[in-house]
């Protein structure tokens, strides 16, 4: 019997031996991968395999398992470090490594032309490989992003950058639609967010939006055109200001002193105060506004008080 036992004993062990020097041999694969900073969801280790394995990343059923003694893949952007790494390399970075995170911003108002501009700079990236990728998805065009501040990994791919800006603000604008009883990229939303990209635009402050969104309705509702600077500030021209030049000049949808109505498209992003002051206009009879030496706007019904308020 203890001889017996010393044999099962010893074959458990040369098994075991020879199981350690292929999965030794295994985690010592080379592998690559075609970008060196991805982006993880959230899911089970199978989800996740899966996941980087259409990513063209090698990856396979027995990674699964293999994976399991690293510890749980994390969520978010990973920094794998390099193109060329080996499998035990991959399974560490997928559970330890999470990128060095670059902040960028977009202020409510400002364009893609100057936002791409701005993370071109800050992630060291070819601006037009941003405008290469937004060119590849129907979602992206002028309105998509979020103004906030954004946190992603100095390393990512133009694409990537691109595809986390609108996933994030596309979840976002679809839950604002559902409260509010919209189809998220109907037409009815692409006015709206339209509308709201001139309310952004013109008003001094958060009050003032319920205002100029009234005022945008009323005119409308007689006929007039908008005549509202605001929507010329779109593209490269959105820090330039407007000039009887411009006016007569700019043959675009934008030019709403040429055009009635809304312009088909935003004149740029849009923040959440700005889509619900369009939504909800203030009960006022305003058909015009000046701004005022204090930086706000007067707001009247007739044109003749609206002369009289240039003097205020």
């Amino acid at each position: 019997m203890l001889r017996k036992a010393a044999r099962m004993m010893y074959r458990f062990l040369i098994l075991f031996f020879f199981g350690c020097v292929v999965i030794l041999f295994y985690l010592n694969l080379n592998i690559k991968t075609p970008k060196e900073v991805i982006m993880l969801p959230k899911g089970t280790i199978n989800q996740i395999v899966t996941y980087i394995a259409a990513q063209s990343i090698d990856a396979n059923r027995l990674d699964s398992f293999i994976l399991r003694f690293f510890g749980s893949p994390q969520s978010g952007w990973i920094d794998l470090g390099s193109l060329a790494l080996s499998k035990g390399d991959l399974f560490y970075k997928l559970t330890k490594s999470k990128a060095a995170l670059k902040e960028i911003k977009l202020i409510p108002g400002e364009t893609m032309y100057f936002f791409f501009k701005d993370i071109a700079q800050v992630f060291e990236v070819e601006e037009q490989a941003l405008w290469d990728a937004c060119a590849k998805s129907p979602r992206c065009i002028e309105g998509s992003f979020i103004p906030q501040t954004y946190r992603i990994p100095y390393g990512a791919m133009p694409e990537d950058i691109i595809w986390f800006l609108l996933d994030y603000s596309q979840k976002k604008h679809r839950d604002f639609a559902k409260q509010h009883g919209i189809v998220y990229g109907s037409q009815k939303w692409r006015q709206i967010l339209s509308k709201a990209a001139i309310i952004q635009k013109e008003a001094a402050d958060l009050k003032e939006m319920p205002l100029i969104s009234a005022v945008i309705e009323n005119r409308i509702k007689r006929g007039m055109p908008l005549q509202m600077d605001g929507s010329l500030n779109y593209g490269k021209y959105s820090h330039d200001k407007v000039t009887p030049k411009r006016i007569r000049e700019d043959m675009s949808l934008f030019n709403t002193y040429r055009y009635k109505g809304i312009p088909p498209v935003p004149s740029g992003s849009v923040s959440f105060e700005a889509l619900e002051a369009a939504l909800k206009p203030a009960n006022v009879p305003y058909l015009y506004f000046v701004r005022t030496r204090d930086g706000k706007h007067a707001f009247s019904e007739t044109y003749q008080d609206h002369k009289n308020n240039f003097t205020k």
